[in-house]
């Protein structure tokens, strides 16, 4: 018959393995879901997804302390957001100038334009130094603003780290990751 202690070093010797084991899938799972973003669900039914493409997405208010002379509308209580006057001297389009979609161009509309590996951002980047969800670039006052989303090796403007919401000057260099874009009329 075996000794009690070596069928408790047996025993120790198993759940440590184990522990080990799932300590590795739990690794390469954020490992996954960081490189690949999150897993995106079919629907089987059609009808939901008509109903959903039909009722307006919500639109986050940016946080009040970041655009603090903001406006408010007395009627709802929050920031009021106006469009870029479409013959006015504002940015119509967005230019890749450096990365791996150099050249591409993407209009500007009045949706808010979000940056980043996630197969679910307006503009899709993978590189080794774009996060998931990197930057966020949205209309603020007929101005288009860049937001840095606590991206892990940061958005810069002009060579400056992005902390809070800056305005974007047209023809200014814009860095997310290894990729530069600008604005342009």
């Amino acid at each position: 018959m075996t000794d009690p202690s070596q069928l408790t070093l047996v025993v120790l010797q198993l759940g440590f393995l184990l522990l080990l084991w799932a300590f590795i899938f739990a690794i390469v799972y954020a490992l996954r879901s960081d490189l690949f973003g999150q897993r995106v669900r079919k629907l089987s039914n059609a009808a939901p997804v008509a109903a959903a493409a039909s009722a307006p997405a919500p639109v986050p208010a940016p946080a009040p302390s970041a655009f603090p002379s903001s406006p408010v509308s007395p009627a709802r209580g929050t920031p009021v957001v106006a469009s870029a006057s479409p013959g006015g001297d504002g940015p119509t389009r967005l230019v890749i100038t450096s990365g791996t979609k150099q050249g591409a161009e993407f209009p500007l509309g009045r949706d808010e334009i979000t940056i980043g590996r996630s197969s679910d951002s307006a503009i899709i980047i993978r590189d080794d130094y774009t996060s998931t969800h990197h930057a966020r670039l949205m209309l603020w006052n007929g101005q288009w603003m860049i937001q840095d989303l606590d991206s892990t090796n940061g958005t810069f403007l002009d060579g400056s780290r992005v902390t809070v919401p800056v305005p974007v000057p047209v023809g200014a260099t814009v860095k997310v990751g290894a990729t530069t874009f600008e604005l342009r009329r």
